[in-house]
């Protein structure tokens, strides 16, 4: 399972670095999951549903939102995006994640593209996944309000348009939440049931010794 995150060992880089871009022969629009990812992102609330969905060889497109490809986590580690948010028509994909971390819950909430992709995905009843504070950015773009749903308990205030629970993963209807970083696993198993079927879960799990 090592090809689907590359370790890139750059001699100049100050900080660890990861090249988590997909392989090139995967072009399908329809198909694709985009997984936001702006400065101050929580490493693990992005790469844990990443791995998990590329285990089950999904077209997983990671979206720097910003002005450059490589992106730094909350913890430094810089890792290098396939696209820029820029070049990138979200509208036609399948599902958007949104992982947490400060300020990278802030940064998304500030992107225009960002709302306007969660508008139209709401809007068509697409799969919208968020973690952490990341639910915060449906709140700033008034995105599936009523919906149950869980967050991060710092940011449960900002929430007031929503039935926040104290279910660590959530699932109402297209939207799927979760409370930390310490749940992202079951996150993005959450994910990967959506997106496949009973079968595709089961072996993903056993590969990784979770059955």
């Amino acid at each position: 399972m090592l090809a689907f995150v590359s370790f890139c060992y750059l001699r100049n880089a100050p900080e660890p670095y990861i090249c988590i871009r997909k392989p090139s022969n995967r072009t399908d629009m329809e198909t694709k999951i985009y997984l936001l990812l702006a400065d101050g992102f929580e490493t693990i609330e992005a790469l844990t549903p990443l791995d998990l969905l590329r285990r089950a060889k999904l077209d997983v497109e990671t979206v720097a939102v910003g002005d450059d490809l490589t992106v730094t986590s909350s913890h430094g580690l810089m890792v290098l995006a396939d696209t820029l948010i820029s070049d990138c028509p979200l509208s036609d994909g399948r599902m958007l994640i949104i992982p947490g971390g400060c300020p990278g819950y802030d940064n998304l909430a500030q992107s225009t593209a960002v709302g306007r992709a969660l508008t139209d995905f709401a809007a068509a009843g697409k799969l919208i996944a968020a973690i952490c504070g990341g639910p915060t950015v449906l709140a700033r773009n008034g995105v599936c309000r009523g919906r149950r749903i869980a967050c991060h308990s710092s940011v449960v205030d900002a929430l007031g348009d929503y039935v926040v629970t104290d279910a660590p993963v959530v699932r109402d209807g297209n939207l799927i939440t979760a409370d930390g970083a310490g749940h992202s696993l079951e996150f993005a198993l959450e994910i990967l049931g959506a997106l496949t079927d009973a079968d595709t879960v089961a072996r993903v799990r056993r590969a990784m010794e979770l059955d």
